[in-house]
């Protein structure tokens, strides 16, 4: 069964009437049949759904719109109305939400169609899908190693051709690291462009819903989808959405970006730098000028990540308490005694390590030094970028430092897990958008990704270059025969 092509020419097939709405949602759930029990990239499936819903496409006489019968996979911490939504936890591992985000709201107006529901570590705590409860994804570019997290399964769908598209969930990193790490295009937003409103919340003023992609025309298209004022989240902006597909011109001439050298001093693989600077030559070379800036607080981005996510985590996650909705723990004599056996059931051990370090930081006589200092220093941060975009359109890192890691590799050492993020915490600290491309593979075919970081609200212009630089240099599709011998 064939991968199935980019959202925009399933799109037009489908209006060409060279293909069904239907018959495209079959070709995915073929595919997935055929290669997700080895790639574990969806959790929950409501096929019949699926299937009437892109016949009730088939007979509409004009288009629902920009994506008419394009099949999608959304992260599991992203409500949908009658399908499960569990956020990768035995906490909610049978709850069905009684409505849709408003991602899905929009994406459903388009006419897309909602395949699954798929892996993510849990609470979207994690750089890997190791911390699901429900186990891991496995990368399609080689089985053994993680696809990246928190968004794990909705890289691996898209990667591995079962889905054009999939939305994950990016805090400190999650929709592009994953992105970079199985070889597609991982847009995160801009802080209040796409509604919240639906997402199971993990760190509130960081959380942003984006889109995965084989395509960079594919990832503006659904944001423009997406995007938009929505007045039940209070956080989302009341800004006019942009035809980002309109910005792709190809042409980078006249746009600035800038390289901060000081935080690629260590611990970056030389296959990821070696290609870094390639992607900077293929940049320069359809006309960008490439300049060094400086972003002297950016190398506090990890720790102040996980002070601020934490502290938002344990607040957050205090709802889950056994009473309202969600797993109970039977057996307990008093209140409390229920609490603690239904936290302590529930919630997987990396959820109960941020929980802690959250409600340590907010506790009297630590809020000072730690929460309160490290919103002063993601302030700094903040700070950093503005002065940066004053001679810069754009800032240019490596996605991961690494390529991707074995399975089991590193979950016993939270610290270096973290780590995996350090590319990426800085523009959710500061709320900018930031998109991953893939820029090339090692030589043992491993893939790594280009992160372009722009002003905030200026999605145009990250993805004007990442379209220009994906045009030279197309995106690698896994060979899932030899990557596991599917």
């Amino acid at each position: 069964m064939q991968a199935l092509p980019t959202a925009t020419a399933l799109r037009d097939a489908i209006r060409r009437r060279e293909l069904t709405a239907e018959g495209a949602v079959q070709q995915a759930l073929d595919r997935i049949h055929d290669l997700d029990g080895a790639l574990h990239a969806f959790l929950h499936m409501d096929e019949a759904r699926a299937l009437t819903r892109a016949r009730d496409l088939d007979r509409r006489t004009t288009p629902a719109g920009p994506l008419h019968g394009v099949p999608i996979a959304i992260k599991d911490n992203i409500s949908t109305r009658g399908l499960r939504t569990t956020a990768g936890s035995r906490i909610l591992e049978h709850y069905t939400p009684a409505f849709d985000a408003t991602v899905i709201e929009r994406l459903e107006a388009a006419g897309a169609v909602v395949i699954g529901k798929t892996v993510c570590d849990e609470f979207a705590m994690g750089s890997s899908t190791e911390h699901s409860a429900f186990g891991p994804s496995r990368n399609p570019w080689a089985l053994d190693r993680i696809p990246g997290g928190s968004s794990g399964g909705s890289a691996v769908a898209v990667a591995a051709g079962l889905t054009p598209l999939a939305l994950g969930s990016d805090t400190g990193g999650s929709v592009r690291q994953p992105a970079a790490l199985c070889g597609v295009v991982g847009l995160k937003p801009t802080y209040g462009r796409v509604s919240r409103y639906g997402l199971i919340a993990f760190a509130s003023s960081l959380d942003q819903i984006g889109p995965f992609s084989r395509s960079v025309p594919d990832a503006a298209l659904t944001l423009e989808v997406i995007a938009g004022h929505d007045r039940r989240d209070s956080t989302s902006a009341q800004r006019a959405v942009e035809p980002f597909a309109a910005a792709l011109s190809g042409d980078l001439r006249g746009l600035r970006i800038g390289v901060p050298r000081h935080l690629l001093d260590a611990g970056v693989d030389p296959h990821v730098l070696k290609s870094f600077d390639e992607s900077l030559g293929v940049l320069a070379s359809l006309g960008a000028a490439i300049s060094t800036v400086e972003l002297p607080h950016s190398r506090y981005a990890i720790p102040v990540y996980y002070l601020v996510a934490t502290a938002e985590a344990s607040a957050n996650l205090a709802r889950y308490d056994g009473v309202r909705y969600g797993l109970r723990a039977a057996g307990a004599a008093t209140l409390d005694e229920m609490y603690e056996k239904t936290r302590s059931a529930g919630f997987g051990a990396e959820v109960k390590r941020r929980i802690v370090l959250g409600t340590y930081v907010l506790s009297a006589g630590y809020y000072d030094a730690y929460y309160l200092k490290a919103q002063q220093v993601r302030t700094l941060i903040r700070q950093d970028y503005e002065r940066a975009f004053e001679s810069v359109d754009a800032v240019a890192l490596p996605t991961s430092p690494t390529p991707a890691f074995k399975i089991g590799e590193r979950v016993e050492d939270p610290i270096q897990m973290y780590l995996a993020d350090v590319f990426t915490v800085a523009a959710p600290l500061a709320g900018l958008p930031a998109i991953s491309v893939p820029s090339g593979l090692t030589p043992d075919r491993l893939p790594i990704g280009l992160q372009l970081t722009g002003r905030a609200w200026e999605e145009a212009t990250i993805l004007r270059m990442a379209d220009a630089f994906e045009r030279v240099r197309p995106i690698a599709h896994p060979d899932l025969a030899v990557a596991g011998r599917v």
